[in-house]
């Protein structure tokens, strides 16, 4: 898999079976996995689950384990590469038998986590080393731990933009589609690819709440008001691939778009841009290579917006590991995670933000570091309300539909105008929040 991604149909028939997973975990709910105290005495066989079938496949997880025994040398580590992770995963969390480590499918709920989870710790001790520990706290008690971190930003073709004769990062929207009118009129590349067709990036937008405002409080701001007033952070988002879409800025066809072939396009500047996150910067590198093209070509830019001269970008956790409230080895499965998570090098291998705070930047943000971009941690207290409010408006700000009809309202396959469009997205929100919300 490349990236966590879900079609709206995948997701609707995970919220409907969310209720299937509460036959287990009442005589476990509340238990630790205590950090492990000498390696040497640390034994076990467990299991980890996980969605990088790649890795497993092509032997990097068992390498990762190898190191790993240098440290915990009684513990025996042995992986479950699944493809359709979330689907595979719902259906075993309705027994005990989920493996002894497991990333956190979305399908569960986080008031949730006790009875499927075992506390790693307090909120209070371990935000001060990782980030993103907001996300998996439930009453002050940490659940899971991502081993990466990413940051959303535009991927562009470094040479196509420069033949343009765009050197300089646009620092508004307005600045950002005239140099895209630029690409367009300069270079033969496409100015930028939606990726309408695969649908799932374009939930990567929603990444533009807190970028925009330099906001860390943008997810409550999400469940105390309305995402699409004027100057929102998602209205200034949506705006902006409403605006790049009507003025003909895209491919010819969105909906022949195909994002495994856009990689090598972009790589080549037949493409050159597209909102995406600092995990796709490595794929098209290594796409780069594969075409036989530069790959310090591909480059990354923050969204262009700025508050006070200074641009900000949301950093996120990818996928938590958890250990399993029911796992006979949680001392093994807690020294996994924490190794992983501290020593195993996975996030630099994959170019990522790692979650330790103190960690060096990984080099593809080294031109974030030079501008100074700020990284801005969202408080994620009301993550939970924000989903329950998207989910009775059936709005869907992390799933594609509806930027899917933004897009063919921008494109003239469907009838209205933006504002229009917006009032109707505020009315469904406001509405959810009266009952599901705030």
């Amino acid at each position: 898999m490349n990236r966590r991604h879900f079609t709206a149909g995948a997701l609707a028939v995970l919220a409907l079976l969310a209720s299937a997973c509460t036959g287990t975990g009442s005589s476990s709910e509340g238990a630790d996995a205590e950090a492990p105290g000498d390696p040497a005495n640390v034994s076990g066989t467990i299991t980890v689950l996980t969605h990088r079938t790649d890795l497993v496949q092509d032997g990097t997880m068992k390498k990762y384990a190898a190191e790993f025994n240098r440290t915990y040398p009684k513990v025996k580590v042995e992986f479950d590469g699944l493809t359709d992770y979330e689907g595979e995963v719902k259906i075993r969390m309705n027994t005990e038998d989920y493996g002894d480590v497991l990333m956190i499918p979305a399908v569960v709920q986080k008031k949730d986590y006790p009875r499927f989870f075992a506390s790693l710790g307090s909120q209070d001790e371990l935000s001060q080393k990782y980030r993103f520990t907001g996300y998996s706290t439930v009453d002050g008690k940490v659940y899971g731990q991502s081993p990466i971190g990413v940051v959303p930003g535009m991927v562009y073709n470094k040479r196509v933009w420069k033949q343009a004769g765009v050197t300089d990062w646009p620092t508004t929207p307005a600045e950002f589609l005239a140099d895209l009118k630029a690409v367009e009129a300069k270079t033969d590349a496409v100015p930028y690819y939606t990726n309408f067709k695969d649908m799932w990036p374009l939930t990567q937008w929603t990444n533009v709440n807190g970028s925009v405002g330099c906001d860390t409080g943008a997810t409550s701001r999400l469940a105390e008001g309305d995402p699409w007033a004027e100057g929102a952070d998602l209205r200034v988002g949506d705006t902006l691939l409403h605006d790049i879409v009507s003025a003909g800025l895209i491919e010819k066809d969105p909906t022949t778009t195909n994002w495994e072939g856009s990689k090598p396009k972009l790589a080549k500047g037949e493409i050159a841009t597209m909102w995406l996150g600092s995990w796709a910067v490595i794929q098209m590198r290594q796409a780069a290579e594969q075409a036989g093209t530069d790959p310090d070509d591909i480059g990354f830019m923050p969204f262009p917006a700025q508050q006070d001269g200074t641009f900000c970008a949301v950093t996120s956790p990818d996928y938590q590991q958890a250990v399993n409230v029911h796992s006979e080895h949680k001392e093994a499965a807690r020294a996994w995670i924490d190794w992983f998570t501290d020593k195993s090098g996975y996030a630099a291998a994959n170019l990522a933000l790692s979650p330790l705070k103190d960690a060096p930047l990984p080099g593809l943000l080294k031109p974030y570091q030079e501008a100074g971009v700020k990284l801005i941690d969202l408080d994620d207290s009301k993550g939970a309300e924000v989903k329950a409010i998207d989910n009775a408006s059936e709005v869907g700000i992390y799933q594609p539909d509806y930027r899917q009809d933004l897009v063919d309202l921008a494109r003239g396959a469907a009838d209205g105008d933006l504002e229009s469009f917006f009032g109707r997205l505020s009315e469904k929100w406001n509405e959810a929040r009266k009952t599901a919300g705030s």
